[in-house]
């Protein structure tokens, strides 16, 4: 009989390992979800600086007793057009949402605003990403919403689309009303 070679059996011992991963990150809840240290917490400092002629916002508008969002984008983020209108219809529906401009040139920033629209109560520029590190962003676009205390209730990475805008957003938004 001949004799395996450890060799022989290594690729289909990585190969079953990866793939037991593969099926476990298939089979979570929210695959898109990501994990924030954050949540249950008091959202870090805002430090933006202004966008053109825009009003800002800082620390006291997420704590002034209204739930909020806190919504990172950039001009050149494709996701970030996708989920615009999303964000649109919450301000119409008088959601204060706060916008930080994440690594953008300003003119490209506004330009995005004037074709789209504009639905920030508040807006900064965050041009070397500090602030966005200090909240733990992964990359644009990324919302958070705040309770009328300050408190993150929730942290989530990706484009915001109809699904879910009714699937998350909007749960998050009554949670953060409840408390």
């Amino acid at each position: 009989m001949a004799r395996v070679s450890p060799l022989m059996v290594a690729p289909l011992v990585v190969f079953a390992v990866f793939a037991g991963l593969a099926l476990v990150g298939l089979k979570r809840e929210n695959p898109s979800s990501l994990p924030s240290a954050l949540a249950g917490q008091q959202a870090p400092a805002v430090e933006v600086t202004p966008l053109g002629d825009k009003p800002g916002f800082g620390d006291a508008d997420l704590r002034a007793g209204k739930v909020s969002l806190v919504n990172y984008w950039a001009s050149w983020c494709g996701p970030c057009r996708i989920e615009h209108p999303n964000l649109m219809q919450l301000a119409a529906e008088g959601i204060p949402v706060y916008g930080v401009n994440y690594k953008d040139k300003p003119g490209n920033a506004l330009g995005f605003l004037a074709e789209l629209g504009d639905p920030y109560t508040g807006i900064g520029a965050d041009a070397s990403g500090r602030m966005a590190i200090d909240w733990g962003v992964y990359g644009v676009p990324e919302t958070y919403v705040i309770d009328g205390q300050g408190e993150i209730v929730l942290r989530f990475a990706g484009p915001i689309t109809d699904r879910v805008m009714e699937n998350t957003i909007r749960p998050a938004i009554e949670a953060a009303r409840e408390r």
